[in-house]
């Protein structure tokens, strides 16, 4: 605990474990079964209990309650965690909770988040590194969020539905279906309008490669056929494309599920242009 700071009105439970250069600020409350890595920052009135670690250098602002109990009814009191990654920022009012008896009995928060006022982390949710949740944005109880995933201010996203790595959903989506990797899903009920163009160029794709997803997504969304027989002749046509073989790995490597989906007539050829 060498150079942690406890303000003198919080509270920390006999059994917490805390790291090096941990700051608790004002009024916080830290459970009995909480680890706190080196240099975690609680700004004042933050709530942190259960079996919750977070990771070093993560940053939680005020009135942010992390580690409580699952928000569903079959959950029988059963044990459950909370983890989060290293480097967060978590502002004022999120909410991160356990999982549950039932089901993954764990929640898990990748590195580098950035989870926005009011945003929702819900039980046995999975999410990725560098993931974004704007303000008020919520996860539903067992979803996956990938890596760079960035979900829109009062998006709300189903639960066990899975959000493909650097897709984004823009702001006050309904989220219903499994959107796939790089796309970008807007509207209540969400449809896929294209690829997040943006993020694809931040993560370094080249026009090349732009070119040859604009043409798979074409393809495989095209009303002709079904999506599963589109995937087909994409993996032949497409098979030296990486990025392509993730997208159809992510549609075909859970057996059968619901997919967010283009609009009827809309197969992408201006979508994505203002993803982030």
């Amino acid at each position: 605990m060498s150079g942690t700071v406890i303000h003198p009105s919080a509270v920390v439970e006999p059994g917490a474990r805390l790291g090096v250069d941990v700051e608790i600020g004002p009024l916080c409350y830290v459970g009995s079964g909480v680890v706190l890595g080196d240099r975690v920052r609680l700004a004042n009135q933050v709530s942190v209990i259960g079996d919750t670690a977070i990771g070093a250098g993560t940053q939680v602002q005020a009135f942010a309650a992390l580690g409580g109990l699952p928000q569903d009814r079959k959950h029988k009191g059963g044990p459950s965690t909370l983890t989060v990654g290293e480097n967060c920022d978590i502002r004022e009012s999120v909410t991160m909770h356990r999982g549950t008896d039932y089901g993954r009995a764990a929640t898990v928060v990748g590195n580098n988040g950035f989870f926005l006022a009011y945003s929702h982390v819900a039980h046995d949710c999975i999410v990725g590194d560098n993931v974004t949740l704007t303000h008020a944005s919520t996860l539903g109880g067992h979803c996956e969020v990938g890596d760079g995933a960035i979900i829109g201010g009062h998006a709300a996203v189903h639960q066990f539905v899975r959000i493909g790595h650097h897709a984004f959903i823009a702001g006050m989506a309904a989220v219903v279906g499994d959107v796939i990797p790089y796309g970008m899903a807007m509207g209540d009920r969400a449809r896929l309008r294209g690829f997040n163009i943006i993020g694809l160029k931040r993560a370094g794709m080249s026009r090349s490669e732009l070119g040859t997803m604009r043409a798979a997504y074409r393809m495989l969304f095209s009303p002709e056929k079904t999506v599963a027989e589109n995937a087909e002749e994409v993996r032949k046509a497409f098979a030296d494309s990486a990025a392509v073989m993730d997208i159809l790995d992510f549609l075909t490597s859970r057996g059968k599920r619901h997919f967010t989906v283009p609009a009827l007539g809309d197969r992408g050829e201006d979508a994505g242009d203002g993803g982030d």
